[in-house]
């Protein structure tokens, strides 16, 4: 039984180790999204922060519709991040899944 313990252990502090390797790969991650057939795009970081907005200037001219363009290019960017995030965290617990309302990362 110990030894079952030990090994548990061991592999606890891998996965953690895979865990924080993701989380900072994941930060450093850059993402695109777009909206309006790539007439307003939006990068963001892997922790969602607001890197770059590009507008194309013909858009300016109707102000609801680049208000919708450029939250519609942050919603992209942002779907791109989750599902990159879940992806990189799957692979690093091992495909161990977590239990229900646990976020990653914490």
């Amino acid at each position: 039984m110990r030894g079952n313990i030990a090994q548990l252990m061991q592999q606890a502090q891998k996965m953690q180790e895979n865990m924080q390797r993701a989380q900072d790969e994941l930060a450093s991650l850059e993402v695109t999204g777009s909206a309006g057939g790539g007439m307003v795009s939006v990068t963001l970081t892997g922790t969602k922060e607001c890197r770059k907005v590009r507008i194309d200037p013909s858009v300016l001219a109707d102000p609801e519709m680049a208000e919708d363009l450029i939250a519609a290019a942050f919603n992209d960017a942002s779907n791109k991040i989750d599902v990159e995030s879940k992806s990189r965290m799957g692979a690093a617990t091992a495909g161990m899944q977590l239990p229900p309302g646990m976020k990653m990362p914490f």
